[in-house]
């Protein structure tokens, strides 16, 4: 494989899995839940560990234990009535505890913080596959979460399964966080997810506007992050995060600008 395809296969696989973390970050912060894709990330570290020591892929050794993590959040939170991000951020702690004590050594930095030169045509592949996938489910249960999370009743008048949607909700993070730990590691995810959003919140000035600008934001911050690791020779993870950051800074200026 020349060097030219495996630059490639990063940027796409960076463009797709960047778009669909904004989208859902716009999603995440309107239902105030901005750091459970950050929790959730913690939540997929043991199963990296487990995929590094066992030569797998992994996004799919993430998304096991994500959809174990995920299943049981769901299933404690029908049980004990407490709120979604409490029960992450128990199942977060434990995970993290696990993540570090398998994760062999060696690994631990690519597990945390990424690598995404390793992407090979597979994984570009089922990246745009199951970043278009979850675009089209979160465009699809959008009206109904934010209805869900606005009033609980007014979700129960009009048939709204607010189980059930919580439970797709958070099987798109898992989706999403999956695949973003081989472009920013666990330990950046959340960050990928939340920063294009709450860039996008500093100047839009509607609805559309705001899903938009955080798509787009994602897809430059991976871009951006990537070409700039290609000339200064640093990490390519936390480069992303320090573009994503970048843009909430202008957009704070432009808004206060405004004002």
């Amino acid at each position: 494989m020349t060097i030219n395809n495996q630059f490639l296969f990063s940027l796409i696989t960076a463009i797709f899995v960047g778009g669909a973390a904004g989208y859902l970050g716009s999603l995440m912060i309107s239902k105030r839940m901005a750091l459970v894709g950050d929790a959730l990330g913690h939540v997929a570290l043991p199963g990296i560990g487990l995929a590094l020591l066992l030569g797998l892929n992994v996004s799919l050794g993430a998304f096991v234990f994500l959809l174990a993590g995920v299943l049981l959040i769901w299933f404690l939170e029908k049980k004990t009535f407490l709120p979604t991000e409490t029960l992450v951020g128990v199942i977060f702690v434990l995970s993290l505890a696990l993540g570090f004590l398998i994760t062999p050594q060696p690994e631990l930095l690519e597990a945390l913080i990424g690598d995404i030169s390793k992407v090979s045509l597979l994984d570009t592949t089922l990246s745009i596959i199951l970043s278009i996938f979850v675009l089209y489910v979160i465009n699809k249960i959008y009206p109904k979460i934010m209805l869900a999370s606005i009033s609980e009743d007014l979700a129960t008048v009009n048939r709204i399964n607010i189980s059930r949607y919580n439970l797709i909700y958070l099987l798109v993070i898992s989706v999403i966080v999956a695949l973003g730990v081989k472009v920013v590691g666990s330990l950046l995810i959340g960050a990928l997810v939340i920063i294009p959003a709450a860039a996008s919140r500093l100047i839009s000035s509607n609805m559309r506007q705001y899903i938009f600008w955080s798509g787009l934001f994602g897809v430059f911050s991976c871009v951006f992050g990537i070409l700039l690791s290609g000339v200064i020779k640093l990490a390519v993870g936390p480069l992303i995060i320090l573009v994503c950051t970048l843009f909430f800074a202008v957009c704070l200026i432009l808004k206060k600008t405004h004002n």
